[in-house]
């Protein structure tokens, strides 16, 4: 078996906590069903790109990119852990190199964001996108954000995950910055109608590219700028894997 491949099955069998993977589905899941609906009320419809869609199926689709995003955390948090525990250290004297244990730590994360994405969706097209324009043609425009914001923010927590010493100042500096990235961004509402230094600061934070390219891949809803978000995203994303491969090669062991 392939060495990376190899990684990836140690990582999802012995390494991952499954309470939290299944957390990680659960939470959106609550958010879509609860907040979605009790919000209509305030938001009836949301206009994105070229349609109009109702706020449930606005807020299951932001969803999906909040999961890629929290799920990323299990990358920096398996290497926080094997170095911890000395796992690190024996991964690499064995026939691994650090190249194929921090794809392999990306490659996990990108399954669990795609698999993540996939119970969401599958769970909110009988009811909250019954009524939403789903474009099948597009939906490769979904996987491939996904993959992307996969990439940057598993990087970022790893680059987290070195750079922290203790568990407490990483949780805390990775939940807060997750924090930001999640409620300045396209997630929970659209940039129209903001501030406008709000709306300025949805368009630094990488998760609201993420999240409009998976509405485009979902609902065809191709806005005037989404060719340039597309861009800026891989572009963040393989700057940001270029960092934490380099800064893991300059590990101490």
């Amino acid at each position: 078996m392939d060495p990376v491949l190899r990684l990836v099955n140690r990582n999802l069998t012995a390494t991952i906590d499954k309470p939290f993977l299944i957390w990680q589905i659960i939470f959106p899941m609550i958010y879509i069903f609860v907040a979605g609906y009790a919000y209509t009320s305030i938001i009836e419809s949301v206009q994105i790109g070229n349609i109009s869609i109702d706020y449930p199926a606005f807020i299951a689709s932001g969803m999906i990119g909040f999961n890629v995003m929290n799920s990323s955390l299990i990358a920096g948090t398996m290497i926080w852990t094997d170095r911890r525990n000395g796992m690190f250290e024996q991964i690499l004297v064995g026939p691994f190199t650090r190249a194929q244990y921090i794809a392999s730590n990306i490659l996990t994360i990108t399954m669990i964001g795609l698999m993540g994405a996939g119970v969401i969706f599958a769970a909110s097209l009988p009811t909250v996108f019954v009524n939403a324009p789903i474009s099948i043609p597009t939906l490769p425009y979904m996987i491939i954000s996904i993959i992307l914001g996969s990439i940057f923010f598993g990087s970022l927590a790893i680059i987290a995950s070195i750079i922290l010493r203790s568990t407490e100042r990483f949780q805390i500096t990775i939940n807060t910055m997750f924090l930001f990235f999640a409620f300045v961004s396209t997630t929970f509402y659209p940039a129209q109608g903001v501030p406008e230094a709000l709306g300025g600061a949805f368009y630094v934070n990488p998760l609201t590219y993420v999240v409009d390219i998976i509405r485009v891949g979902l609902f065809a809803s191709f806005g005037p700028f989404i060719v340039l978000e597309a861009v800026v995203l891989a572009v963040a994303s393989a700057l940001m894997f270029f960092i934490a491969t380099f800064m893991l090669a300059k590990l101490n062991i």
